[in-house]
């Protein structure tokens, strides 16, 4: 990371320049951004990450016949079940990387700050997030062009609905990432990361769903995994909303809980990556 940073710089003098402070914000992003781009599997992740997105949706559109109910952004958006393990995989990596390679010290030394490293990570993420994201609901949207048109679904851009759930997607996607990468910071252990975002994203709700109740659906409407709800359509959102208990959270309210635990994780992290040691 260090070596990464000093190029980014564009000098050898760039910590004089900087003093004891380190590179500045720019310099780290340069160097986050070199270090995920030029690893192998970010991009067999992006690969995958669409492949799924593209496959869940075209294996569910052969079941689509006329008269179904749905549009045709719903069903493009329907391989966000699959596709959002590839972000959150990326984010679990990145979050604990220095840490699983040891070069947590390098880089720690050549920003003292700390913070940086973070933010850099978690704009570099944002961004592989939501390009994925955009490239995954590209290619589902060719892929299912067939099966909608044989169901008279259309995908109109000057409809609300479409437009949430396309924009609602990349969101969500890009959310899913900074979701990893917060956990996997503060953890700092890569497996354990994993099945902790999968036990939040997935399991438990999945669980609180199997067995309503007040208490169970207003816990279900505080785990991250409400903003789905971002990538479900108006009809099914309002049912979810008038057969739960829990707060009527409507699509975005979903997508601002996910928001709120990625901003409270990214702050458990820092604080510990700011006040602890790196062990």
């Amino acid at each position: 990371m260090s070596h990464l940073l000093d190029r980014a710089a564009g000098s050898t003098t760039a910590p004089e320049r900087g003093s004891d402070r380190g590179p500045t914000l720019p310099h780290v992003l340069a160097a986050e951004w070199t270090k995920i781009t030029s690893l192998r599997s970010t991009s067999w992740l992006a690969v995958a990450t669409v492949v799924a997105a593209a496959g869940l949706a075209f294996g569910l559109g052969l079941f689509v016949r006329p008269g179904d109910a749905g549009s045709g952004a719903s069903l493009a958006v329907t391989g966000h079940v699959l596709a959002q393990f590839g972000p959150l995989v990326l984010g679990v990596l990145v979050g604990t990387g220095e840490y699983a390679t040891g070069t947590f010290r390098a880089t720690f030394t050549a920003v003292p700050r700390r913070l940086p490293v973070l933010a850099g990570q978690a704009v570099v993420t944002a961004g592989w997030g939501a390009v994925t994201a955009a490239a995954a609901v590209g290619a589902s949207l060719l892929v299912t062009s067939g099966q909608r048109a044989g169901a008279g679904f259309v995908v109109d851009a000057a409809d609300a609905e479409t437009v949430r759930l396309l924009a609602g997607y990349v969101l969500h996607q890009t959310g899913v990432a900074l979701l990893g990468l917060a956990i996997g910071a503060l953890l700092r252990r890569a497996t354990g990361a994993f099945v902790t975002a999968v036990m939040l994203l997935l399991v438990l709700d999945q669980f609180l769903a199997a067995n309503p109740g007040r208490f169970t659906d207003l816990l279900r409407a505080l785990l991250p995994a409400a903003g789905a709800r971002m990538v479900q359509g108006d009809a099914q959102v309002a049912a979810l909303d008038a057969t739960s208990f829990g707060p009527d959270l409507g699509a975005w309210g979903g997508g601002l809980v996910l928001l709120l635990w990625v901003i409270a994780l990214l702050g458990a992290a820092a604080y510990r990556l700011r006040r602890h040691d790196l062990s």
